[in-house]
């Protein structure tokens, strides 16, 4: 984490540059206090349609976010740009997260309800979050680990390496992670995938929205493989929304048993 300025007491005004962190500052009760979002932050419904967009996570608009008076401007080392994180610093204080765990994740949602002053929910959510996945691990006990491979983006093939939230996800899941030898997101070709012969493929559905159709695609490629759809949400937001991710991660099992069943007779 890093504070380019001193924050002052009153954060009145806050501009996010992060889709699952603006999901959190809904869900600690800012409604008010955001004033600016990304065009990707698209929960909640009502704030994607009705707050000021300064532009995408990478693009962001320095006029519009100026033109909003921000008190507080919420970046992310890896979604956003540094150079234009630095530049919004002249504007206001902003604080920049970097997340690669869940632990990562939990300290974050207390930093920043200590931050906007909503400590108390902050720690609910993050109890709620930490308990979910204590009941998780239980429920996943009896389950025998598989390799998998995480695919989240298409021509190139791209994937997820040991130093990524979405490969600390997978081991939760149990899943073992056939590239985590690598880091951030290597691209793949088929003949390595092949090589790799993952029990489990998984596409995600961002930021390469994945379909149907892309599963018959990369099945005649690696027919012995379980490929289903994921929902990246689940394995990629780091905000208030691992409250549901230990529920999902539970039916993806549930699928993949049932799939793999399917796929031997």
């Amino acid at each position: 984490m890093s504070l380019q300025k001193t924050f002052s007491d009153k954060i009145n005004r806050i501009v996010s540059l992060v889709p699952s962190q603006t999901e959190l500052l809904f869900d600690l009760g800012l409604e008010e206090e955001v004033v600016g979002i990304t065009k990707f932050c698209i929960h909640p419904d009502h704030w994607f349609r009705n707050k000021a967009r300064i532009g995408g996570t990478k693009d962001v608009k320095f006029d519009r976010v100026k033109s909003l008076s921000p008190t507080l401007i919420i970046a992310n080392k890896e979604e956003n740009v540094k150079e234009q994180v630095e530049a919004l610093a002249a504007l206001a204080p902003v604080h920049t997260t970097d997340i690669s765990t869940l632990e990562d994740a939990c300290n974050m949602i207390q930093e920043i309800g200590k931050l906007t002053n909503t400590l108390s929910k902050a720690k609910e959510i993050i109890t709620h979050i930490q308990t979910g996945f204590i009941k998780l691990s239980a429920q996943l006990q009896q389950q025998s680990t598989k390799t998998c491979l995480y695919l989240i983006w298409k021509d190139p093939y791209m994937s997820v390496g040991s130093d990524t939230f979405i490969h600390d996800m997978m081991l939760r899941c149990k899943l073992e992670n056939v590239i985590a030898n690598q880091t951030r997101y290597p691209s793949i070709t088929i003949e390595q995938i092949q090589v790799l012969a993952p029990e489990i493929i998984l596409l995600s559905s961002e930021p390469y929205p994945f379909k149907e159709k892309h599963i018959a695609e990369l099945q005649t490629h690696v027919p012995g493989a379980t490929i289903l759809l994921a929902d990246g949400e689940m394995f990629s937001w780091y905000g208030s929304r691992l409250q549901h991710s230990p529920a999902y991660f539970c039916g993806l099992w549930n699928t993949i048993n049932s799939s793999s069943t399917t796929l031997k007779s």
